[in-house]
């Protein structure tokens, strides 16, 4: 099994990947059972884009854990238009019964995206969610979104609304990670927000260009962690420094 390979496109993002970096960073590290649940964004909804290889960016992350850990087994439940606490309901108990030792929580998107938003049932579901995967001896992922706000296609009169919305979620689920020791995934201020080939025509999930930065992002933060938390001397790679 060999690493992923980029797509020209890819290859010349100064956002992305190099060649060859996802297998640097990610060596050494532990995990054999990756777990994602949530709405679409975990799902991985997305056009394609020139370029850029027309693979989720969930499933993208799990190629790359598969080249140090051949026998990792992926399961993601994400599934569209699902509000946070349905996603608790339907998703968790089976996500649990996978016994995974890494867990991606990527919900609360389409709450944000509903006329009426209830913050706090939003909150309480992204909270158990972390807290049971954390008592399960998952480390876990919570997720700030691309702040799709200032996608130039985005109509004017949803943005500032918007952009409250997810820069509220986006705290609440860093604050969350804090609380219980777990990764957070900070998005909301990557430049590429403001970039209109980030994002698909509705303009409310990312371009495959998008999941691709958000892969790179995801790959240097398991790296950094993996660098915090020790790995062997031989196998430790100096990670990039986030941009947002």
């Amino acid at each position: 099994m060999t690493s992923q390979r980029l797509h020209p496109a890819e290859a010349a993002d100064p956002y992305c990947l190099n060649e060859g970096e996802a297998a640097q960073l990610l060596a050494g590290h532990p995990w054999r059972r990756f777990v994602v649940v949530g709405d679409s964004i975990a799902e991985g909804i997305g056009d394609p884009w020139p370029g850029y290889p027309d693979q989720p960016w969930c499933e993208r992350i799990a190629r790359e854990l598969s080249y140090h850990a051949p026998g990792l087994v992926y399961l993601n439940l994400g599934v569209r238009s699902t509000p946070a606490e349905v996603v608790r309901d339907t998703q968790l108990a089976r996500a649990l019964e996978f016994k995974p030792d890494l867990a991606m929580v990527a919900a609360g998107g389409y709450d944000i995206l509903r006329p009426f938003l209830n913050r706090q049932a939003v909150d309480d579901a992204l909270r158990e969610m972390v807290a049971a995967f954390t008592d399960a001896g998952a480390d876990v992922i919570t997720v700030g979104l691309l702040d799709g706000s200032k996608a130039p296609q985005m109509p004017e009169v949803f943005k500032v609304v918007l952009r409250t919305r997810i820069r509220q979620l986006a705290a609440r689920a860093q604050a969350m990670a804090a609380d219980y020791d777990s990764l957070h995934l900070s998005m909301t201020n990557h430049p590429a927000a403001a970039e209109a080939d980030c994002y698909s025509e509705d303009p409310r999930h990312g371009s495959m260009r998008g999941h691709a930065i958000v892969v790179a992002e995801t790959v240097r933060m398991l790296g950094r962690h993996l660098d915090a938390v020790g790995r062997p001397a031989a196998l430790r790679a100096r990670a990039p420094q986030p941009v947002g």
